[in-house]
C-alpha cells in the first residue's frame, strides 16, 4: 500500500517546514513506488525505455549492394569513381591536366610514393582530395586518411563537407552499404555513434568535427579506416591510433590541399617554417622505416613561395613536382584582346557588372581572337562567356601578374619592397599644428573624396615646394561619434542621413555637404595667410555611381576645382600611362591624364596610375620629418591617427619585371578591411601633381608663391586657359 507523504515525513522524524520543494518531490516518488502497482509501473518504464534505446542503437541488417559490377569498375579507376558516385561536383568534363592530378593521387593511392602537383587557382583541387580520401578508404586502399589544409579552421571545412557527402549521397550509400548504411542510421545525431551497434556488437564509429571512424562491420574492406584532418601549423606529431581490433595503426595516405594561404606565401619567414613541417612532421607521419604516401595539390601565389619550392624537382626530388596551367599557348593576336576587347570589357563591368558587348565583339571575332591559343580546360568558362579561352583571357587582363602565378604556375619575377612603413611609424609624423592650420612652407591646398555605399572618406593636404606636405584635415561623412572606427561599425550612413531616399540620392546628398565643409571654407596658414582648395579629385570608380558623380561635378556650386577621377592599376605588364596615343584636346601628366570631352561625357575627368602614386606617397611618408619632399601630420598625439596610419598601411608592395620595365605593383593586406584614406591621400597627391608641385630637380621649373583670397579666381583662370571650364 502506498504511503502518504505526512507518512513518510512522520517515519522521518522530519520538520516539514524545513523540507525544500526537491525533497518533497523525491518523498512523494518513495510513496508512490512503495506499492506494488507503483513498482510494476517503474518496471515497464523503464522496459519501455530499454527497448527503444536498444532500437536506436541496432541498425539490424545490412543492406545488399545494389550494383556490384558500378561498383568494382570504380574501384579500378578514382576518375571513373569521380564520375559516378558525385556527378553533381564533377559535372563540367575534364582536362588533360586533370587526368594527369587524377593518375597521380591513384597511383599513390593504390602503390605508395609522394607527388607535388600544381594546378591553376579554381581547379577543383580541395573537391578532388575530398572524394580521393572516400575511394581511398572505400576501396580499403588506405586505413588511415590525413587532410592538410592550410589551417585548422579550412580543414575543419573539408571534413564537414565529406561528412555531408557520406550523408546524403544515395549512390554510396546503394553500392556501400556496408560503410554508409550505418552512417545513415545515426540519422543527422553524431552522439549515436557511441552506442550503436550491429548484430549486438559496437560498431566504434566516431563521428567528429575532426576525424571520421568509419564501422567496424565483418567483412568491410574499410572496416575502423580513419580520416582525419588538421592544419598544416597545427598538431600534427604523434598521429597514430590503437584501433578497437587492437590493430595500431599510423597515417598511410596523406593529402596537402594547398598547403600555404595568400598572407603566407608573401612572408619568406611563414614560407621556411611551413617548408619545416613539411620536411620533419608530414614526412615523418607514417612512422619509422616507412615511406610516406602523399600528395599535394598546390597552386604557386609568388616566386620562392611554398608551392614553387616544393615544385622544383632540383631542391625536392622526393616530390617529383609538375605544374599545369590554364593557358598552354597565348592567342596569337594579343592586341586584340588587349586593346579594343579590354576597352569593351571594362566599360561593360562599369555599366553592367557582367560582360555584354565584349562578348559579342568576341563572338563576332573569335577564329581571329582564338588563333593560336591553347586552353587546357575548355569547359571552364562562365555565364557571360562564351570559351574557355576567353575566361582565361579575362582572367589575365584583370590581373596579368597574379594570371602567372596563380593560374600558370609561373610567377614573374616579384619581390617584396624592403624598407615597409608601419602605423607606428606614420602616426609619429606629427607637425604638432593644430587640425586645418596650413603650415608656413605650403602654398597649395588639394583635396580627395572616396565614395562608398555607407560613409564618403575625405582627406585635405597642404602642398609646398619639393612635395612637402602636410594632412591638415581627414574623416568621414557623415561624422562618426568615434576617433576610430571601420567601415562596417559605422553607425552614422549615408542612408539615414536622407532617410527614404536611395543610394543615389544620399551620395549626392553627402557630396553636397561634404564639399560645401571643404571646399567652401577659407583655411588659414600659420602666418595668418587664407588659402582656398584648388583642386578636388571625387572617386568615381565605385559601383553604379559613376554616372553620379559626373552629374554632381558638373552641377556642383564648386565644379570649376573638382574633377572626376578614376584609377588604373597599371602593372608591369601593361602599357605605361605615359605611352598612351593622346588624341586632340587630351592633356597629359606625370602619370596622370585628362581626357578630352568625348560621346556621352560632358565633364573632364581624370585617369592616374594608382601603382605609380601608391609608391610615390609611401617614398614620401619614408622621409624624416623635416626632409624635403616629406609628409607631416597635424596636431600632437600621433594615437589620434591611428586609424589614418592603419588605411595607409593595409597594402604593401611587391616589386614585378615584365616587358622590360620595374614596377612596385600594391597588394591588399590579409585582415586590412579599410583603405579608404590611403585612396584619399592618392587623389590628394595627384591633384597636387596636377596643380604643378613637383619634386626638386624634376624639371628645373620652380612654382610661384601664392595666397590671399584671390588664389580662387586666379585658380578659375587658369582652368579656363586649359579648356577645363
Amino acid at each position: 500500500m502506498a504511503k502518504s507523504l505526512q507518512q513518510l515525513i512522520d517515519q522521518a522524524k522530519l520538520d516539514p517546514r524545513s523540507l525544500t520543494p526537491a525533497e518533497i518531490t523525491q518523498l512523494k516518488r518513495l510513496g508512490d513506488t512503495s506499492s506494488a502497482a507503483g513498482m510494476r509501473q517503474r518496471d515497464s518504464a523503464a522496459r519501455r525505455s530499454r527497448d527503444a534505446s536498444a532500437s536506436v542503437k541496432e541498425i539490424g541488417a545490412i543492406p545488399p549492394v545494389q550494383n556490384p559490377e558500378r561498383k568494382k569498375a570504380a574501384g579500378e579507376s578514382f576518375k571513373l569513381y569521380c564520375e559516378t558516385y558525385f556527378p553533381n561536383r564533377f559535372f563540367l568534363g575534364w582536362s588533360t591536366d586533370h587526368d594527369v592530378v587524377l593518375s597521380k593521387i591513384e597511383l599513390a593511392a593504390r602503390r605508395g610514393g609522394s607527388f607535388a602537383v600544381a594546378m591553376p587557382r579554381g581547379s577543383g583541387k580541395t573537391t578532388i582530395c575530398e572524394v580521393a580520401e572516400l575511394w581511398a578508404t572505400s576501396y580499403g586502399y588506405r586505413k588511415y586518411g590525413v587532410l592538410i589544409g592550410p589551417t585548422d579552421d579550412l580543414a575543419k571545412t573539408m571534413l564537414m563537407s565529406i561528412r555531408a557527402e557520406v550523408e546524403d549521397n544515395d549512390l554510396l550509400l546503394a553500392d556501400f552499404p556496408e560503410i554508409f548504411y550505418p552512417v545513415r542510421c545515426l540519422e543527422g545525431v553524431a552522439q549515436r555513434s557511441n552506442s550503436q551497434t550491429y548484430q549486438g556488437n559496437r560498431t566504434h564509429m566516431r563521428w567528429g568535427a575532426d576525424e571520421l571512424v568509419f564501422p567496424m562491420i565483418p567483412g568491410s574492406v574499410a572496416s575502423g579506416a580513419i580520416i582525419t584532418v588538421a592544419g598544416l601549423t597545427g598538431q600534427l606529431r604523434g598521429m597514430k591510433r590503437t584501433r578497437h581490433d587492437g590493430q595500431n595503426v599510423r597515417p598511410d595516405f596523406v593529402l596537402l590541399d594547398d598547403p600555404q594561404t595568400a598572407e603566407s606565401a608573401w612572408s619568406p619567414q611563414q614560407c621556411l617554417s611551413r617548408g619545416r613541417i613539411i620536411a620533419r612532421d608530414v614526412a615523418r607521419l607514417a612512422g619509422p622505416g616507412v615511406k610516406l604516401t602523399a600528395v599535394m595539390p598546390c597552386t604557386v601565389i609568388r616566386k620562392d613561395d611554398l608551392a614553387d619550392e616544393y615544385l622544383d624537382t632540383e631542391r625536392h626530388p622526393e616530390w617529383r613536382g609538375e605544374r599545369t596551367k590554364m593557358l598552354y599557348a597565348f592567342p596569337k593576336n594579343i592586341k586584340m584582346w588587349e586593346g579594343e576587347y579590354d576597352k569593351l570589357r571594362r566599360a561593360d563591368l562599369k555599366k553592367f557588372g557582367f560582360l555584354k558587348t565584349a562578348t559579342e565583339f568576341y563572338k563576332a571575332n573569335r577564329s581571329k581572337m582564338d588563333a593560336g591559343a591553347h586552353v587546357a580546360w575548355e569547359a571552364n568558362f562562365e555565364e557571360d562567356e562564351l570559351t574557355g579561352i576567353q575566361h582565361a583571357m579575362n582572367l589575365y587582363l584583370t590581373d596579368s601578374a597574379g594570371f602567372a602565378a596563380e593560374c600558370q604556375n609561373e610567377p614573374v619575377d616579384e619581390t617584396l619592397v624592403e624598407g615597409d612603413l608601419t602605423a607606428d611609424d606614420i602616426a609619429a609624423k606629427i607637425n604638432r599644428h593644430a587640425r586645418g592650420v596650413m603650415p608656413l612652407n605650403t602654398t597649395t591646398l588639394t583635396a580627395m573624396i572616396d565614395i562608398h555605399d555607407k560613409l564618403l572618406y575625405y582627406a585635405v593636404c597642404a602642398w609646398g615646394e619639393g612635395f612637402t606636405g602636410a594632412v591638415i584635415d581627414y574623416g568621414a561623412w557623415p561624422k562618426q561619434s568615434r576617433r576610430q572606427f571601420t567601415m562596417r561599425e559605422a553607425r552614422g550612413t549615408l542612408r539615414r542621413s536622407l532617410p527614404g531616399a536611395g543610394l543615389e540620392a544620399a551620395i549626392t546628398n553627402g557630396l553636397t555637404k561634404l564639399t560645401d565643409e571643404i571646399l567652401g571654407r577659407e583655411w588659414r596658414r600659420d602666418d595668418g595667410a587664407i588659402f582656398r582648395v584648388s583642386r578636388c579629385l571625387i572617386d568615381a570608380n565605385w559601383g553604379q555611381t559613376t554616372d553620379v558623380v559626373y552629374q554632381f561635378a558638373r552641377q556642383s556650386a564648386h565644379a570649376p576645382i573638382i574633377l572626376p577621377s578614376h584609377g588604373k592599376g597599371i602593372t608591369a605588364s601593361n602599357k605605361p600611362m605615359g605611352e598612351y596615343d593622346n588624341k586632340p584636346g587630351d592633356r597629359a601628366g606625370f602619370n596622370w591624364r585628362i581626357p578630352a570631352k568625348r560621346g556621352r561625357r560632358v565633364v573632364r575627368h581624370i585617369q592616374f596610375d594608382t601603382n605609380f602614386w601608391k609608391s610615390f606617397l609611401r617614398s614620401r611618408l619614408l622621409v624624416p620629418m623635416g626632409g624635403p619632399g616629406s609628409i607631416s601630420l597635424y596636431g600632437s598625439k600621433p594615437e589620434d591617427h591611428r586609424m589614418l596610419a592603419e588605411h595607409l598601411v593595409a597594402e604593401y608592395f611587391v616589386r614585378v619585371e615584365g616587358r622590360g620595365r620595374t614596377v612596385d605593383e600594391s597588394k591588399e593586406r590579409p585582415n586590412h578591411p579599410d583603405n579608404h584614406l590611403l585612396d584619399c591621400m592618392i587623389g590628394c597627391v595627384v591633384a597636387a601633381s596636377m596643380e604643378g608641385i613637383k619634386l626638386h630637380g624634376q624639371d628645373g621649373q620652380t612654382r610661384r608663391k601664392k595666397s590671399g583670397l584671390n588664389m580662387q579666381q586666379r585658380q578659375q583662370a587658369k582652368l579656363r586657359e586649359r579648356g577645363l571650364l
